[in-house]
């Protein structure tokens, strides 16, 4: 924990220096400048404990005025007397100067909570309280529930992805949002303050309602140079403040991985970045190895941002692949959720489509599936092997995810930013307790590539070659 602290004071102490110049300068802004802090709460994230039937966390922002984290809190009630019983509790507060201005951020734990109940809570800001917030707690066993998975979010996050993930929501009944990194683009889009400020804004009330669980991804670290000349990267200044996660992982990356268990799902969340380029490759293997081992959940999901298997680029991320792949197999792991690449992917045989649809049609059982998506407007063109290896693809499309979690199945469906239905199977459990995919039937829109110049729209294409 005293590590955490360490790392977490280590980042805000450079947080000036990360600070970006002034809306006179070069660096693009959001028009209109909208994101300085007030003295009433914004950009407030609701997070889930390690055990979210009995924990959850909240951070917000607020200007300097607000010098302390304060919160209310009471079981919800249906008149409005929910001050009668509220409680307030206090938490931790850590300081920012960004480019919109000075600001503190405040970080609370809601402990000791009611499985499968219904809380309302209020954040504090130097000129009141905020509105009053809702969520609810998990149940602490099995119980069905629906979750929306989120791609890269990155650029034009309120522009283009905001619609993207409105739309997701709308699907209703979301208990949790899992996101695969690259919330933010944090080092060539936009100044960083007004990011994440689109960031909580695309997402608005939904994000302080609804359980969050973020994986970092390239670009929640920025440029650093070390002592000797040589060019690295650490965790950006807003992570460790926009997001109040468990303190369940693993050192030296315990910041940014994590598991939740969620009514009979084990989220496990892994830092693909500080493994590939901050030697925190075996020390998060070994960790995920043990977290999945220990793991009497139903179903068991990882979230990572670099692929295992690539749609965009050349090369697969072969060092991932060879150190978590097995470990996937082995403690029979359902869904690796991924993004980075820019486009969609999903995987059941490494051998390929076709292979695998052969091995279905014999009876064979389902390893982990793999997905590839992406939710903001950045796109990236097809490499060759997604022309055969993955199940379906897409390119120059937005998409979002919505999981249906049941005792014996899981109901996976991929929609584009319009709606419309683009791709899902299910995953049944047998009674030999292994997997069988099941495909949807073949009634899905034709697959969404560019042909030349000319994107699936009929515009453009968008997806540059990586």
């Amino acid at each position: 924990m005293m590590r955490v602290l360490w790392v977490a004071a280590a980042l805000l102490s450079a947080a000036p220096a990360l600070a970006q110049a002034p809306a006179t300068s070069a660096v693009p802004r959001t028009p209109g400048l909208p994101y300085a802090p007030r003295n009433l709460p914004d950009r407030i994230v609701l997070t889930a404990g390690a055990d979210p039937a009995h924990e959850m966390a909240v951070a917000f922002r607020t200007d300097r005025n607000q010098a302390t984290a304060e919160a209310q809190i009471a079981v919800a009630v249906d008149g409005p007397t929910l001050e009668r019983q509220a409680r307030t509790l206090s938490g931790t507060t850590r300081s920012i100067d960004s480019a919109n201005g000075p600001a503190n951020y405040h970080q609370i734990r809601f402990t000791g909570l009611e499985p499968d109940r219904t809380y309302a809570y209020r954040v504090k800001g130097a000129a009141g309280w905020t509105e009053w917030l809702q969520f609810r707690t998990a149940a602490d066993r099995f119980r069905p529930f629906r979750f929306l998975y989120l791609g890269d979010t990155q650029n034009g996050i309120l522009t283009y992805a905001a619609r993207v993930i409105r739309q997701g929501f709308a699907e209703g009944r979301i208990a949790l949002t899992v996101h695969a990194g690259d919330l933010a683009a944090q080092r060539d889009d936009l100044d960083h303050d007004d990011e994440w400020g689109e960031w909580n804004q695309a997402g608005g009330y939904n994000y302080s309602q609804i359980p969050q669980l973020p994986a970092t991804g390239n670009h929640e670290y920025v440029d650093h140079m070390l002592p000797d000349g040589r060019e690295s990267r650490k965790l950006g200044p807003y992570w460790p403040l926009q997001f109040a996660l468990p303190a369940n992982g693993v050192d030296p990356v315990k910041a940014t991985t994590y598991f939740v268990d969620y009514q009979g799902v084990r989220f496990v969340i892994l830092d693909g970045t500080a493994a590939l380029d901050l030697n925190a490759l075996d020390q998060q293997t070994r960790w995920l190895d043990a977290t999945l081992a220990a793991s009497t959940a139903k179903w068991n999901v990882v979230l990572f941002h670099q692929p295992i298997f690539t749609c965009a680029r050349p090369n697969d991320t072969e060092k991932l692949k060879a150190a978590w792949k097995p470990i996937f197999d082995r403690r029979r792991v359902d869904l690796v959720l991924q993004g980075h690449d820019h486009c969609y992917s999903r995987l059941t045989a490494e051998a390929g489509r076709e292979a695998g649809r052969a091995a279905r049609a014999k009876g064979a059982t389902q390893g982990p599936v793999y997905l590839v998506s992406v939710t903001g407007s950045k796109m990236y063109g097809l490499n060759d092997r997604a022309r055969t290896q993955p199940d379906r693809t897409a390119e120059d499309t937005e998409l979002f995810q919505i999981v249906d979690v049941d005792a014996g199945k899981l109901q996976f469906r991929t929609y584009t930013a319009s709606g419309t239905l683009y791709d899902g199977f299910d995953l049944e459990r047998g009674s030999d307790g292994r997997n069988r995919l099941k495909e949807l039937p073949d009634t899905l829109p034709r697959v969404r590539t560019c042909t030349g110049e000319v994107g699936p729209d009929g515009g453009p294409c968008l997806g540059r070659a990586k």
